[in-house]
């Protein structure tokens, strides 16, 4: 084997690490990972994970959005509202585990 190969090997492997660090850090703020808690039951209403949080709705928007632009969540219109759901892929049926790309985190 030459040099390029194990070159390579070992981007790829920081890629993924850094990836993976990316992920845990979206999911390290508690408001967030209560959020993906909750949407693991079943999609809501932002008003309904507002009420469940106990926080005000625009707080909740910022942390949706974050979600939103990493992947784990997904948003659609349902009338007037914004119905709030995990994407596809990020729990595992198995069990109550987030699929993070890199590992699994189980409740």
């Amino acid at each position: 084997m030459n040099a390029n190969f194990y070159e390579v090997k070992e981007r790829k492997s920081v890629l993924k690490e850094s990836y993976c660090a990316s992920q845990l850090k979206v999911i390290a703020d508690p408001t967030r990972l209560a959020i993906l808690k909750i949407l693991m039951d079943k999609p809501q209403h932002v008003g309904e994970v507002a009420a469940l949080l106990h926080i005000e709705q625009s707080l909740l928007s910022h942390h949706l959005q974050v979600l939103r632009k990493t992947g784990f969540v997904i948003a659609s219109r349902d009338g007037k509202s914004v119905l709030y759901s995990l994407a596809p892929g990020i729990v595992t049926d198995e069990e109550k585990a987030i699929n993070l790309g890199c590992c699994f985190l189980s409740f």
